[in-house]
């Protein structure tokens, strides 16, 4: 497809890029924490965090700030550290990390890990796993870095994720399965430059979000009025370079850390062996192309054997606005010469390519429970989401026992796609072992089965920010 050119995100098309076959305002669900009883039975105490001395330490900061993702751009954000995105965080598998975070945003906030199955009480859902971090306050995140992965950390109060509270957390193999010579962390986001809120009328035509129409959506949702898109913070008019050398075999960590964009992700020149989904190693398979969705994470493996300067491209599936682009620079080249586009989409990722190196424990054979669930618009004027026409806080939750294999079949009635995530659990979704997936619209179908192995009250919600906000989650809750 041409570069500038965006191609809607049919059912058709998404499907084809799936292989699918078959953050809200929590802090005011006013139920208590872990520990309490019900009539459905008595709840099951988390594991504890680790207690041991922290392998590493680190000391965040969220505050307001400025940022420049341009040449002559500018706007406020919130940050971690100053930075947008937030520090990279880098430890070993199985090291214990201590993160320390101080609030000095005049809002409440958390902090969630994205992808790592960590004890329930440092997760980081206010009014879940913790009563949110007060303006002033400091609270410290402890837990043992497993397994090895890919995967981010952000805010998971009301909408600050899109006020850029992200930064990437990367856990390194102690012995990876594909050999590299380098590699770099691509974090995709979309560009807000004003303060998010949910769509004003509804999101049914008219008012849009934040009282304008933002650039580009699908049929029965409103896109937010995002300005561009962003690779590593920066807009594709002053896109990051990433050094090669002919001969190398580059790894890139592509990060999903967007609020409400499915990307599809190409690099012009080159094909991408992708050796993990979700930080969670893969058996490698070959593509010029892949979609994912909000929350979603691909490592891909390059072989650096075509100099020049190319551009890495990462388009809006289902918006409108310019690609975000990165280049790929080859040692010795001009440097003043335009990079080379990609060429249209050959093959294409599917879920069904994707092959686990290792599958999940406790999820063979018949499931010992299951829940179908219903994934559609609310009805009304109100902007709402609803799983089984519940919305989040006023749904019931998914109770479950420890040592259970846990099945769940979405369909989604919608006409947009949701990129469902479920914390504190992988799952396994065909022959893949993931924790966030994409569900298509138009009554496309996902089955993912998990092993009850992480006792708590986890959060199963959709990973596209306005849909959680507005009401598209559940808690799955361990009971006895």
């Amino acid at each position: 497809m041409p570069p500038n050119r965006q191609r809607p995100l049919t059912r058709r098309r998404l499907l084809q890029l799936t292989g699918a076959s078959t953050l809200g305002a929590l802090a005011g669900c006013g139920s208590q924490l872990p520990g309490s009883d019900d009539d459905e039975g008595r709840e099951v105490t988390p594991r504890s965090t680790v207690t041991s001395e922290p392998d590493s330490s680190v000391s965040l900061t969220a505050g307001a700030g400025t940022i420049q993702p341009g040449p002559d751009v500018s706007t406020s954000n919130w940050l971690y550290d100053e930075q947008f995105p937030g520090p990279e965080l880098r430890v070993q598998e199985g090291d214990v990390l201590s993160v320390e975070l101080t609030n000095d945003l005049e809002a409440e906030t958390t902090i969630h890990w994205h992808g790592v199955p960590v004890p329930n009480p440092v997760d980081g859902v206010p009014g879940v796993t913790q009563e949110p971090i007060a303006p002033g306050e400091t609270f410290e995140y402890r837990f043992r870095a497993e397994p090895a992965g890919t995967y981010f950390y952000h805010s998971h109060v009301g909408l600050q994720l899109d006020r850029g509270l992200l930064g990437p957390l990367i856990v390194e193999e102690r012995d990876p399965h594909v050999e590299y010579d380098r590699e770099y962390v691509v974090v995709l986001d979309d560009y807000l430059p004003d303060e998010p809120q949910l769509p004003s009328d509804g999101g049914r035509g008219g008012g849009g979000m934040g009282g304008g129409m933002g650039g580009g959506g699908m049929m029965g949702d409103v896109r937010p009025p995002y300005d561009g898109l962003l690779i590593n913070g920066r807009l594709p008019e002053d896109p990051q370079t990433f050094g090669v050398t002919e001969g190398e075999r580059i790894r890139f960590r592509f990060v999903n850390a967007g609020s409400a964009t499915v990307f599809g992700v190409r690099i012009a020149g080159h094909e991408m062996t992708v050796t993990h989904a979700d930080g969670r190693p893969v058996d490698p398979v070959d593509v010029d192309s892949f979609a994912f969705g909000a929350g979603e994470r691909y490592d891909v493996v390059v072989e650096a054997t075509n100099p020049g300067r190319w551009f890495v491209q990462a388009d809006a599936l289902d918006g409108n606005e310019p690609p975000a682009r990165a280049v790929v620079e080859y040692e010795g080249t001009d440097g003043t010469n335009t990079p080379q586009v990609p060429s249209s989409p050959g093959d294409q990722l599917q879920y069904s390519d994707l092959q686990a190196i290792s599958s999940l424990d406790g999820v063979s054979g018949s499931p010992d429970r299951t829940f179908d669930l219903t994934l559609s618009r609310g009805g009304g004027q109100s902007y709402t989401w609803t799983i089984d026409g519940q919305t989040y806080p006023d749904a019931d939750p998914l109770r479950i026992r420890p040592g259970e294999h846990v099945r769940i079949r979405m369909t989604n009635q919608s006409p947009v796609v949701h990129p469902m995530h479920l914390h504190g659990h992988f799952f396994q979704v065909g022959n893949a072992v993931k924790d966030t997936v994409m569900v298509p619209g138009h009554r496309g179908q996902v089955t993912l089965d998990f092993h009850a192995d992480n006792p708590g009250r986890w959060l199963f919600h959709c990973h596209n920010l306005y849909h959680l906000d507005a009401g598209m989650a559940r808690i799955v809750k361990y009971v006895e």
